[in-house]
């Protein structure tokens, strides 16, 4: 399923977000850039050591920022860390904007023009998948309205298994009918 919103594709699938040839990929880091379980821990297998070389250069990234590396041994050129929220933050709805924007953000400012997110924070870190959709489609959506010169041509919604997938599919269905 797709739209366009300006010059912009936004376009869910379903799949291994790690094996996608698009400029970025985004991996839902903590705020240390460790790489270690879910997105990070295959990003980390498939990528090899040179990306998290770079994040220890890098050191932190505060909740709700994004830093960038490059894609080592992956398809994608390069990886966008994504700081998220934990699910029982007080502000984690806010955080879950912010993270989306600075993604997208980060990609213009280097002149990307394709990206993955995955569902950010859905996992270990328990932030609820329908409220990641909601947030997360909404800010992307927002962002591509609100730039519509931006470099991103193509935003990917890379979803790990077909029940996050229809929870993406049923938000962005909800948003482009209430537009």
């Amino acid at each position: 399923m797709e739209i366009t919103i300006n010059n912009t594709v936004l376009r869910l699938a379903e799949g291994d977000i790690t094996e996608l040839d698009v400029d970025a990929i985004v991996n839902a880091a903590n705020r240390y850039l460790q790489l270690g379980s879910g997105v990070a821990g295959a990003i980390r297998a498939r990528g090899g050591p040179s990306i998290q070389r770079e994040c220890d250069e890098i050191g932190r990234c505060p909740v709700g920022g994004a830093a960038i590396t490059g894609g080592g041994n992956l398809k994608a050129r390069h990886v966008i860390h994504a700081v998220g929220p934990h699910g029982g933050d007080a502000d984690a709805d806010e955080k879950m904007v912010s993270v989306t924007r600075s993604s997208l953000s980060l990609a213009d400012q280097h002149g990307l023009k394709s990206m993955a997110f995955p569902a950010i924070s859905t996992g270990v870190f328990g932030y609820p998948i329908d409220k990641c959709a909601r947030f997360m489609i909404g800010t992307t959506i927002s962002y591509l309205v609100d730039n519509p010169k931006t470099s991103v041509a193509l935003v990917v919604f890379c979803l790990y298994g077909q029940a996050a997938f229809d929870v993406f599919k049923r938000k962005l269905m909800e948003v482009t009918n209430a537009r």
